[in-house]
């Protein structure tokens, strides 16, 4: 458990700002619940590839 509330939201908000620099994901492109959820995951794997030390 983080010291202070507002560390792990920090960590919870940037991670958000960087899946939103995928269009689709900021647009939400896709309007059907599972292809969203693909695209999102999709995103994700590919910024934990980018840089997997953070």
């Amino acid at each position: 458990m983080p010291a202070r509330p507002s560390a792990g939201r920090n960590v919870v908000e940037r991670c958000f700002a960087r899946l939103k620099q995928f269009r689709a994901i900021a647009t939400r492109f896709d309007k059907l619940a599972d292809r969203y959820r693909s695209g999102l995951v999709l995103a994700a794997l590919i910024l934990w590839l980018r840089d997997p030390a953070t």
